[in-house]
């Protein structure tokens, strides 16, 4: 494999799983941009336009199966048509994922072989440590390594405060305080953007992401507008997600703003976003503590001492619940998806018997 994808983070992890694939006609590419179910692959031969064929789309049994911006596949390449047809994705190494906007129960794959996700959250009006712990499930659930990035410190007058603040909800978690508008704090980031690592850039709109990428790219890759005066909170400017290269050597994926931020199957990543209160759980004196009345509720005790906040704990309830609810929404999305796997082999099965 050429040195050209390895700058794009081919490493042997990758390589040991195309292995099966070495001896066909194909090759691999990574998806730099997705846009309505056409992706632009990154390969040997440069940048392609990728369509997933249709034994894929047949195959695939849900949105979670097809390609996201990160993901290695394998291709067919139409280099003179500046053309590939994806036949398959690689394992990932993580995948970042939430539940899609709307009523209906799906996986939606945000970016995949991620290294490290900065939480990108900023410190004027918008500052929220509910929104932060949310985003930490998310990221602890990804397999990648969260990094909390306070944006817009020219526009805060007591960041160190916030600061510490964040501190106390996201434990052990990187904390790094910004400004991309005046480049302050933006050397802190550096050993995250290494050659071939790959960073995912989230947060909600407004926030500066796009004037992020723009100040660590040394150039404007992605417009931005103006904040709205009555709430600091900008519109949303990216419309789609994208892998960049930066001048550092690092990869980094953008994001539409993410109105909508719903949990997905976080069970890991919900422990370890609250490990604090998790950690407090097992000192009860009864294993099915609810943490309500029960003699001998470490986690009460910490609420009556004052070592833990009433508002983390009432968010820590709030998204078990949700959590719960979708458990339950998932057990029939499940059960949908299997009966439309066995209809799909059936069907599969009737065409391919041999007529008398």
């Amino acid at each position: 494999m050429n040195n050209n994808l390895q700058a794009w983070g081919w490493n042997d992890h990758f390589a040991a799983h195309f292995a099966p694939f070495a001896e066909q006609d194909v090759c691999v590419g990574r998806i730099v941009l997705e846009h309505k179910r056409l992706y632009r692959v990154m390969t040997e031969h440069g940048e392609l336009l990728g369509e997933v064929t249709g034994k894929f789309r047949f195959t695939a049994s849900g949105r979670e199966d097809y390609p996201a911006v990160g993901d290695w596949v394998v291709i067919t390449p139409r280099v003179e048509e500046k053309r590939a047809s994806i036949h398959a994705v690689l394992p990932r190494t993580s995948k970042f994922s939430r539940r899609a906007a709307g009523e209906t129960v799906e996986e939606q794959i945000v970016a995949a072989n991620v290294d490290t996700v900065f939480l990108v959250n900023a410190l004027n009006n918008d500052f929220n440590l509910r929104r932060i712990e949310r985003y930490l499930i998310l990221a602890w659930e990804s397999g990648a390594n969260p990094v909390i990035v306070l944006s817009k410190a020219d526009l805060c007058e007591d960041v160190e405060r916030k600061v510490a603040e964040v501190e106390s909800v996201a434990i052990g978690v990187p904390i790094h305080a910004i400004s991309a508008e005046r480049g302050d704090g933006l050397d802190s980031l550096a050993p995250y953007l290494r050659e071939g690592q790959t960073v995912a850039l989230l947060g909600s709109s407004g926030v500066g992401k796009s004037t992020l990428i723009n100040r660590l790219a040394g150039m404007d890759l992605q417009r931005v507008s103006g904040v709205r005066s009555k709430d600091d909170r900008g519109r949303h400017t990216t419309t789609h997600r994208e892998l960049f290269r930066l001048p550092s050597g690092g990869l980094m994926i953008d994001t539409p703003g993410m109105r909508e931020l719903q949990l997905w199957e976080a069970d890991d990543g919900f422990r370890d976003a609250f490990d604090d209160i998790e950690t407090l759980a097992e000192a009860c004196r009864f294993r099915d503590c609810s943490h309500e009345r029960e003699p001998g509720c470490a986690v009460q005790a910490a609420l009556a001492d004052g070592s833990l906040q009433r508002a983390r704990f009432d968010s820590y309830r709030k998204l078990q619940r949700e959590l719960a609810h979708l458990a339950r929404k998932d057990d029939a999305r499940l059960q949908a998806a299997e009966k439309n796997k066995w209809k799909k082999i059936t069907m599969a099965m009737r065409h391919a018997k041999p007529k008398r």
